[in-house]
């Protein structure tokens, strides 16, 4: 989840956009500093949208190798981080559902948690005033899907900062210190950042690296999917920058 709604002003495809719709605005007074606007925002949409540049920004933030067995059977509980919801989602017939990065971590979540016999805490809240919390539908898809049921939820939180302070308010009082941290490789550098400072021990349990892309001309391709992943790359960047700047500050 998000640290603040204002970093999708800076990032792509919006940054982009927004470069470009600014050349335009100045086309008339300064044609040059507007080509250069244009020309710039283009480009740069170009190339972050190839399977090589997006690999780099999402290899760049994967910090943290896959979980070893002695590491993950320190953990005293696991908790599942939300990732996201697709909303009025047909084919489950429940109505909104876990997007594609929830189910990635949810199973992973699961695999885990039957591997070393460990409970489980969900964590996600609303950020439109939805009818349920985001941790509620991981909930619900965990039991039917699964056959699985979680230990807590946290319903509360509204970004990764929050995941931490609300998961660590859930289990206050139950001996839990040590914490299997379930997330995209790419989401849990900052996430590990804000449970740590929220007093946790996080466990990073990683899923869904960056598959590094043949050297070949379709490397060098843009595709829609590409810039997708790189969007939540620098994404994930600037928030690690926003957090580094509010702990200065």
């Amino acid at each position: 989840m998000s640290p603040s709604y204002l970093q999708y002003l800076v990032l792509p495809p919006v940054g982009n956009v927004l470069l470009m719709l600014a050349g335009f605005a100045i086309w008339r007074s300064s044609r040059g500093l507007g080509l250069t606007l244009v020309i710039g925002g283009l480009v740069s949409l170009l190339v972050i949208s190839t399977p090589l540049v997006s690999y780099w920004l999402r290899h760049g933030l994967e910090i943290y190798p896959p979980l070893t067995a002695e590491s993950a059977r320190r953990g005293q509980a696991i908790v599942i981080l939300g990732g996201g919801r697709n909303y009025h989602s047909p084919e489950f017939g429940w109505g909104d559902a876990p997007s594609n990065t929830t189910w990635r971590r949810l199973a992973y979540g699961v695999f885990l948690a039957r591997q070393y016999d460990l409970p489980i805490l969900l964590s996600g809240g609303r950020v439109h005033d939805e009818p349920l919390a985001e941790s509620q539908l991981m909930a619900r898809a965990m039991r039917q899907v699964f056959d699985i049921r979680p230990t807590w939820l946290e319903t509360q939180s509204r970004n990764t900062a929050e995941n931490a302070s609300e998961t660590a308010r859930v289990l206050q009082g139950t001996g839990i210190q040590r914490v299997l941290l379930v997330s995209q490789a790419w989401h849990l550098p900052r996430a590990v950042a804000a449970f740590e400072h929220a007093g946790l021990e996080a466990i990073p349990a990683p899923t869904e690296f960056a598959g590094k892309p043949h050297l070949d001309p379709l490397a060098f391709v843009p595709r829609a999917y590409y810039l997708r992943q790189s969007s939540r790359a620098l994404h994930e960047w600037l928030g690690r920058l926003v957090y580094g700047l509010r702990r200065w500050l």
